[in-house]
């Protein structure tokens, strides 16, 4: 069997991405049931774009944490 010519599992790059995006996750979580549904809906989009371009993916996860903040009654 050939091996796939993607990234290795101990790519830093993508060990980066997962535990930003696991962070992003942590972020949201406590959040109000409306706002936490929208923003974990923009995370799995993310997410699912990592899967074909991380790069891509880092510079969205940088934005929405640029943009993120919580409303009024979360803080």
């Amino acid at each position: 069997m050939v091996p796939e010519h993607g990234p290795q599992w101990d790519d830093p790059e993508l060990t980066r991405l997962a535990r930003r995006l696991r962070d992003a996750h942590r972020l949201v979580a406590p959040l109000p049931k409306q706002d936490r549904r929208r923003l974990i809906r923009q995370l799995l989009v993310i997410t699912d774009l990592a899967k074909r371009d991380t790069a891509l993916a880092a510079r969205r996860l940088d934005a929405f944490l640029a943009d993120f903040r919580p409303p009024p009654a979360a803080r």
